[in-house]
């Protein structure tokens, strides 16, 4: 995955592998890494297909489990507190959790990399 570079017209800060954080995200920077690290190993862990039914939205399924909706849940809520331009959707179904991800034209440019890094963990396994 190429790193998204800063500039005035994405909000996307330039740090290093956290590039695709925007400006706007009130998430302490020391502990950017970690959360990123946490979505990392759910989409390596649970991932089964991505797809983009817009531009604005990612939709992710990930295999259900033990507690695995509560954590998605969980990491959701955290991520909404210091993202508010996400809207996360979840859709419990038949062993699998659905999670569309949107956001507004202002934030595209993160979604693109949010999609391009969820690729990559998926890839990794």
């Amino acid at each position: 995955m190429s790193p998204i570079t800063g500039d005035a017209m994405t909000g996307v800060s330039a740090m290093s592998d956290l590039a695709w954080v925007p400006r706007s995200c009130t998430l302490p920077t020391e502990e950017r890494p970690l959360r990123v690290a946490e979505w990392d190993a759910l989409f390596a862990e649970r991932l089964t297909s991505l797809s983009r039914p817009r531009p604005l939205r990612l939709r992710l399924d990930l295999v259900g489990g033990e507690d695995v909706e509560d954590r998605i849940r969980d990491l959701v809520e955290r991520e909404s507190g210091c993202c508010s331009f996400f809207t996360f959707t979840t859709t419990p179904g038949q062993g699998l959790i659905r999670l569309d991800i949107s956001v507004d034209q202002a934030h595209g440019a993160v979604l693109d990399a949010l999609a391009a890094r969820t690729a990559a963990a998926r890839e990794e396994r």
